[in-house]
């Protein structure tokens, strides 16, 4: 079986930062694209950034300039580095990846049970 679970998560106020963390374990033979999802409440869980195994990123443009995302392939882990933080980036963050179990099988979704980050005015 694979896990993903995600730390780093907290309250801070506005304009500071905080660096997520995700790591996958178990059952995997290759990660494909790992990335980030926000959820806050009311709202539909949305895009923050991605990467893909060769470093390629995205991100969502109300991020762009202020999060970085990074990844240890060794690790099976990926980062999110948020600064500059503002009351409406506060959600529960998600890890997502796209891995597969064995050499022969398919792509499968994988997502974190998620990590509150709360941004005061």
């Amino acid at each position: 079986q694979v896990q993903v679970v995600e730390s780093g998560g907290g309250l801070v106020q506005a304009g500071g930062s905080l660096r997520l963390s995700c790591a996958a374990s178990g059952s995997i033979f290759d990660i494909n694209t790992m990335g980030w999802y926000r959820q806050a409440p009311g709202k539909q869980r949305e895009l923050v950034a991605t990467i893909t195994s060769g470093g390629s990123t995205g991100y969502a443009d109300s991020v762009k300039g202020r999060f970085t995302i990074s990844r240890d392939n060794a690790k099976n882990t990926v980062y999110l580095q948020m600064n500059s933080l503002k009351p409406e980036d506060t959600a529960v963050y998600y890890c997502h990846a796209d891995l597969k179990e064995t050499y022969w099988g398919r792509l499968i979704d994988y997502w974190g049970q998620g990590t509150q980050v709360t941004v005061s005015s």
